[in-house]
Formats: structure tokens, sequence, C-alpha cells
């Protein structure tokens, strides 16, 4: 169990069930990027959870003992409080279905930063094995969410499946979850349109085509280097986060000193490649405002100075300082071009010098 927490708010990580605060209004799914379609499925959980405090914790329902149609779902908590919870699965259900490890948009750490600041309360991490994947739908409301969350309000989105071999549907759970008295709450799934930038702070944005806002588009528009796009669908910058490790340290060489990047294993890269980013230096004191500089990214194997493997790397506008240790957080903000091998350094120093231009004026007129 993790109790993260950063400027006064924090988030209740739970590895199980057992860990977590109850009574609960749940928000299901799997959450990987916490995109606009998922904050939309997450809100109606924030708008129920009310109460005096969040110290109240509720009793459970015994494991196994008889629940009927007309019984509450949850004894009441001792402060009448309600977590707004968002409950996905751990590892990812198609990793555990091909034993392949899954590339996340949004690792753990990741996620429960966003969650925190939709104000979500508490994220339980359902561990996805054997025994999880052969519950019906009906075992799954009756013992995960009713016995054992406590649940009092669900809401999902339209195409969210559910129990064994993905049998159960958002309607089913609506209709299995009345016999609880939970309301269900279905979100209709969320189009890439151009009503998406009506509140937008750019004036000179225009509409595109209708598409279904999901985990894979996004994966989809990184892959492709649309990252205009891929920060619409997400309704924020794609972000890479990491420590700073040493390198080769060949951009000294050069006169461009770059940071390398030691990100979570399970991230998902974007295309390889040169990028305009936002680069926020996290500080050591949490009174102290993080510190925002713009910069140039490469992804990729290094090809002029014969790299052997990926690496992320990048370089300050206007700074210097020791960064070895720092967390970075790298907000992409456009693709550049893509990983090119140069004849000698002198071409790659002309080549960083344009990108560096280029991005300057980039990250100045972007909004």
């Amino acid at each position: 169990m993790l109790n993260l927490s950063q400027n006064g708010c924090s988030v209740w990580v739970a590895s199980s069930t057992e860990l977590a605060r109850t009574p609960t209004a749940i928000a299901l799914g799997k959450f990987d990027g916490v995109h606009i379609g998922h904050q939309k499925v997450i809100q109606p959980v924030l708008q129920s959870a009310r109460g005096e405090d969040g110290r109240g914790t509720g009793e459970k329902i015994p494991e196994g003992a008889p629940i009927h149609p007309s019984q509450s779902s949850t004894l009441p908590s001792s402060s009448g409080h309600i977590y707004s919870t968002v409950v996905t699965f751990d590892p990812h259900p198609q990793e555990f279905f091909t034993g392949q490890p899954r590339a996340l948009l949004t690792p753990l750490d990741e996620k429960v930063q966003q969650l925190r600041s939709l104000g979500v309360e508490q994220l339980v991490l359902l561990p996805f094995d054997k025994e999880l994947s052969a519950l019906s739908p009906q075992d799954f409301v009756a013992k995960i969410l009713v016995q054992q969350l406590q649940c009092q309000k669900i809401s999902v989105g339209q195409d969210f499946c559910f129990g064994k071999k993905r049998m159960g549907t958002a309607q089913d759970l609506q209709i299995l979850a009345a016999q609880y008295n939970i309301p269900v709450t279905i979100v209709p799934l969320q189009t890439d349109t151009g009503d998406l930038l009506k509140n937008s702070s750019c004036s000179n944005t225009e509409p595109i085509e209708d598409g279904r806002i999901s985990t894979s588009l996004i994966r989809q528009t990184l892959e492709a280097g649309d990252i205009q796009r891929a920060n619409r669908l997400l309704g924020r910058p794609y972000t890479l986060t990491g420590v700073v490790i040493p390198g080769q340290q060949l951009g000294r060489t050069i006169g461009f000193p770059t940071a390398n990047l030691q990100l979570p294993k399970d991230k998902f890269l974007p295309l390889q490649g040169v990028y305009a980013v936002r680069v926020i230096i996290l500080n050591e004191t949490p009174e102290n405002l993080p510190i925002q500089n713009l910069g140039v990214m490469n992804i990729g194997n290094r090809p002029t100075v014969n790299g052997t493997h990926s690496s992320v790397e990048v370089h300050l506008l206007d700074w210097s300082g020791d960064l070895y240790g720092k967390n970075l957080v790298v907000q992409l903000v456009k693709f550049l071009r893509p990983e090119q091998k140069f004849p000698a350094l002198e071409a790659l120093k002309t080549q960083i010098q344009l990108d560096c231009t280029v991005a300057r004026e980039i990250l100045s007129t972007q909004c």
C-alpha cells in the first residue's frame, strides 16, 4: 500500500481490496493515459463523494455473507464520507493474457499524479490474475464491488466490459448493480472533434476529423509523431518523467550538454526523433515552485556516434547547472524531425543549432 502525497493532497493507493478505504464511489476501467474520455468517466464519482472529512472508514460486509437485492450495499461509515475511487487492474489485462510486457502511457506514479490533480482520493489496483479473470459478471459485482469495496455508486464508459471472457457490458453492470440499489452512470464515448477546442486559449485551432478518444488512438498518434493531436486527446501535454543519470557526455564536446533521462521501464515512448519540449525541474524542497525551461529532446540510438541502445536526452535552452540526480518532467510540444546519421560531429552540431532555433520559435508561440 502506498500513500503518495504532495502539497497537502494525497491519493490512497491500495494493492488489494482488503487495503481499500470504504465505502466508495467507483470509476471502473483501465485508465491508462487518464485522457479526456477517462476524465469524463471519473467526474461523476467526484461529484458524488461527499462527507465531513476523509478519515472515516466503513465496516466491510463479511466475506460470504448473504446479500439480498433489497439490502443496502454497505454499512455506513462513521463519518458518512464516501471515498472517490478509481478501480483498475494490475497488471494490465492485455499483459496478463499475452504474457508480454506492455508499455503504458501512465505508469503507476504518473497515474497517481494525474488522479490527484483531478481530486480522486483513492486508487485500487485489482490484482489481475487467473482467479479474477474467471469471475462471472455477477460474482464480480457481488464479491468485488459490493462485499469488498462497499460500493455506493459506479461510473463506467459506454464500451466497458468485465467478467469472464469480457461477457459483461456496461448495461449488464447497470442491471446487476441495481439489485443492490447501486446507481451506475454510463458515460458516452468522447470523440475528437472541433468541439473539444472551443474552450482552448489558442485561437488558431481548427476542427479535425471525428474519432473516438481512446488509449489505443493516443498510442498511434504518438507512434506517428503527431504530438499536438496526442496532447489534445489527453487534455494535457504528454510527458516523460525520470531522473537524470550520467551518460557519455558527448553533447558537452560540441557545446550542447544533455541530460540523460532514466524513465520507468514500462513507460511508452513516442516516435524516435527530435522534439521541442518544455522541461520542469522538480526541486528537492516542496515549498519552492518547480522551475520550467524550454528545451530540445532526442529519443533514439544516436547513430552519428554509433550508439548501441535507445536513450532519451534533453538539452535545456538558456540554462546551465548540474542536473544529475534531479527529477525532470518533460512535456512534449512538437515533433521536429526524425533521428538521422550525420557524416561528422560538426554537421550534427549545425543541425542541433537549427533544432534549437526552431524549437525556441515554436515554444515561444505555442499556447
